[in-house]
């Protein structure tokens, strides 16, 4: 049975300032990956980066995550997640100031694949602390809150990156991304030793952390994104990349077979496996890894052709994207509010509506005239926003509703594992799909018809992704009908 350190009985006033400090760290992390994308162009002629270059800077972000992200949870259930994000925290001040003075590409690249790992410490706490302080409908509505956050900082960020380009100039403005993460981070530091809950919900069984599991647990996750990390779409890819899959299959192999073992010894796993036997958890896994590969890819991929196909300064190329800010952010709201009632439905006819409006951003771009596409754009990523928050904070909601709370840490980074896995993926094919279509008709005299191509064909692989998150939401609605009809 789990026991509770005392005083843990938390009054309102404790739990929201904690979930305050959560959900601004959330959003610092979260910020920091779509506003660079805006600022690759910019990188791209300050470092003579080239594309497989840049293709590290955001996909080696997102690996480095989802590295560090299951043995960080583990430890924040067992031990202490408030120290965990403190430690991760402060790593992300430190490798952002790394980042803003990076002198070269590779300097950068290694600045952000450090930044990545310390995001990946913290993300799982900021879950945990959120499940250990809410219970029941309170924990919808909060992770509700909590989606909107989201959404507006994914949204956002290209705008932000957009201004602090022109602030700091074409050259170098892309150093300011990262500046404005010391003083935040700092402030956040402060904030969080003293606001952050002291005491945990914590099990009476072993405590033990499985360190054998949880590298070939990295193992088989580095094996699987590295190949997609190094896609870019260009002739230069190296086709034996893909032999690291198979790497990924042999440690995936070894880490399950350890993991029963370990377990059958009556010590405590790095993933409990009995987690999957439940379908809530399962398929709500599924569905945000897909979600968040189609989501980033779609953002970077608007932002790419805004800036190079259309010519659009940075700062207006971001603001294309501030409809689906809003709209997801009110829409999170109500999608925390109406989780308890509509379950899972509520989820389908999100995706359903995303998958609408991303196409309505295709129809935008290609068949438009240039001065009035931006605009259309917008409209239709708001469209698609409206989708978008019915997705993300219920299908969180619905993922989480059976996992007890001494597993929070481990499950939501399972699911955050999920979604890092899935955005390398979805990044690697849009963007080496929008590439090797700009590669394959360079010699075009119409270039603006190669990037109408180029983006239509990014944005198609995103649209088949999210169909994949709808069949899965699908199968999910009839399982429960029939659990429902044999109870």
């Amino acid at each position: 049975m789990p026991h509770a350190d005392p005083e843990t009985p938390f009054d309102d006033r404790t739990r929201w300032r904690g979930f305050a400090v959560c959900v601004a760290v959330a959003a610092l992390t979260i910020l920091d990956l779509s506003k660079v994308n805006v600022g690759l162009p910019s990188i791209e002629d300050s470092l003579s980066a080239g594309p497989s270059e840049l293709q590290a800077i955001v996909a080696g972000y997102a690996l480095a995550f989802g590295l560090v992200l299951v043995p960080a949870g583990r430890l924040g259930d067992v031990r202490s997640r408030r120290i965990m994000f403190l430690v991760g925290l402060s790593a992300f001040t430190l490798t952002s100031l790394v980042c803003a003075l990076a002198p070269d590409i590779g300097a950068l690249m290694i600045g952000r694949f450090l930044q990545g790992m310390a995001a990946g410490i913290q993300m799982p706490q900021v879950v945990g602390l959120i499940q250990q302080l809410f219970q029941g409908p309170e924990r919808g509505r909060a992770f509700g809150l909590f989606g909107s956050m989201i959404g507006l900082s994914t949204a956002f960020g290209p705008t932000l990156g957009g201004v602090l380009i022109a602030i700091g100039g074409e050259e170098d403005g892309w150093r300011l991304l990262f500046w404005i993460n010391l003083p935040l981070g700092l402030i956040l530091l402060v904030l969080a030793a003293r606001l952050l809950p002291r005491h945990q919900l914590r099990s009476d069984g072993p405590r033990d952390l499985d360190l054998i599991g949880v590298t070939l647990l990295g193992g088989a996750v580095l094996s699987f994104m590295l190949p997609f990390v190094l896609t870019t779409g260009g002739p230069r890819d190296d086709p034996r990349r893909w032999w690291w899959l198979a790497a990924a299959v042999a440690l995936a192999a070894a880490f399950a077979a350890w993991e029963r073992r370990y377990a059958a010894q009556g010590r405590s796993p790095a993933v409990r496996f009995s987690l999957f036997r439940t379908a809530s958890y399962r398929n709500g896994l599924l569905i945000a890894a897909v979600y968040f590969a189609a989501l980033p890819a779609t953002f970077l991929l608007t932002t790419l052709y805004l800036q190079e196909g259309l010519g659009l300064a940075p700062v207006f190329a971001g603001m294309v994207t501030i409809p689906f800010a809003l709209v997801s952010a009110y829409t999170s709201l109500i999608g925390g509010r109406l989780v308890e009632r509509w379950g899972r439905t509520l989820v389908v006819a999100g995706i359903a509506v995303v998958i609408a409006g991303f196409t309505l951003v295709v129809l935008a771009a290609v068949a438009a005239p240039a001065d009035l596409a931006p605009w259309l754009m917008s409209a239709a990523l708001a469209v698609a926003g409206a989708g978008g928050g019915l997705v993300v904070t219920p299908n969180q909601t619905l993922t989480l509703e059976e996992v007890p709370v001494t597993e929070g840490g481990v499950a939501g980074s399972m699911a955050q594992v999920g979604q890092r896995v899935g955005t390398a993926v979805g990044v690697a094919a849009a963007t080496s799909t929008f590439f090797a279509t700009l590669y394959a008709r360079s010699d075009a005299p119409d270039a603006l018809a190669v990037y109408h191509d180029s983006f239509r064909n990014g944005i198609l692989v995103v649209v088949g992704l999210i169909t994949i998150a709808l069949v899965v939401g699908l199968v999910d609605i009839a399982q429960r009908r029939r659990s429902e009809q044999e109870a």
